[in-house]
């Protein structure tokens, strides 16, 4: 299977995996007049999909043991369930971000709500396994919460602008935030690391990916179908609506899981390298992407105070520093 064999193919990889995870969701924001729920159900193919296309071409070079095929043959049936486990807290997470993005839109819903899975994620992953700088991880992550802080600020400056501040919509970056960086320690279990010098973790990066996205696509039989009875915004909506929905609406949502599906087999592969800490952290930077989507292209802060961009502004500044020291981190 291809993994990086240096730190610049690593770095550049988590780089690409931050790009597509804070990308995706201009496809959901392209759909006109068509509900998250709906959508959802075809990104979650879509992310199943391109694991397996990505773990049955860059996963399955030579033949060795760690080739997809052989790693899932020899894998613990315990890495495989945490696997999954992890893709099914990713898919209630995301499903709750995408309903933020819905509420607060993309500018403000991304930076709040990865801003906080990243400190979860990094701080629970270096726990169970510690590699890299912890004094250069713990300064990048701080730079990461002081950017969110700022984020938090510049969606404030807005409500002094006449636009409505909502509650609930914050209050949803934040669950989906704690939930989204819950995943990355069940696939640190899952992958091969030390634990008091022994290796443990069976699933390479391709498999692991496969797993994980088959969890998140099986627990929206649970997680969607809630949402869709019980939605956060605007009223039920039933299969029948996403039959009867538009062909660029189901295209979309195939897109959107693609994209981000490319940066998740990214980023575990990049983790072989690094370490799935350094690597998440690296790819969680995503919200400056995000954010730079919701500003110049749908002009999210159109008419917003002075105020407003400069919060955002020292934001960008603060998720660059954070970038910087967490890739100092790996030495």
């Amino acid at each position: 299977m291809f993994t990086p064999h240096n730190l610049s193919t690593a770095l550049i990889m988590m780089i690409t995996s931050a790009i597509c995870w804070g990308s995706w969701a201009n496809t959901f924001k392209g759909v006109k007049n068509y509900r998250f729920e709906l959508f959802y159900w075809d990104y979650a193919v879509g992310i199943f999909l391109v694991s397996l296309i990505l773990g049955h071409s860059m996963g399955s070079t030579g033949h060795d043991a760690s080739s997809l095929v052989n790693n899932i043959h020899a894998a613990s049936t315990n890495d495989v369930i945490f696997a999954m486990v992890g893709g099914a807290i990713f898919n209630l997470a995301n499903l709750l971000l995408v309903a933020a993005i819905d509420m607060a839109g993309l500018a403000i819903a991304f930076p709040v709500s990865i801003g906080i899975a990243l400190v979860v994620g990094v701080i629970s992953s270096y726990a169970q396994h510690p590699q890299g700088n912890a004094v250069l991880l713990g300064s990048g992550v701080l730079c990461a919460v002081v950017a969110v802080i700022l984020d938090g600020k510049a969606y404030g400056s807005l409500s002094g602008d006449g636009r409505t501040v909502s509650r609930k919509s914050i209050v949803t970056c934040i669950v989906s935030g704690v939930l989204m960086g819950l995943w990355a320690p069940f696939m640190t279990r899952a992958m091969p690391h030390e634990v008091d010098g022994k290796m443990v973790g069976t699933l390479g990066p391709y498999a692991a990916a496969i797993f994980l996205t088959l969890g998140a696509l099986l627990s929206c039989f649970v997680w969607n179908i809630y949402f869709m009875r019980r939605p956060l915004v605007g009223k039920p909506v039933s299969f029948a609506q996403f039959f009867r929905g538009p062909a660029s609406g189901h295209m979309l949502g195939l897109l959107g899981g693609f994209i981000w599906g490319v940066g998740m087999v990214f980023n575990l592969v990049a983790a072989n390298f690094t370490g799935v800490a350094i690597s998440y952290a690296i790819g969680q930077s995503a919200p400056m992407v995000a954010a730079l989507w919701g500003v110049l292209a749908w002009k999210e802060f159109k008419g917003a105070p002075g105020k407003a961009w400069a919060y955002l502004v020292l934001m960008f500044g603060f998720y660059c520093l954070a970038i910087a020291l967490v890739a100092r981190a790996n030495g």
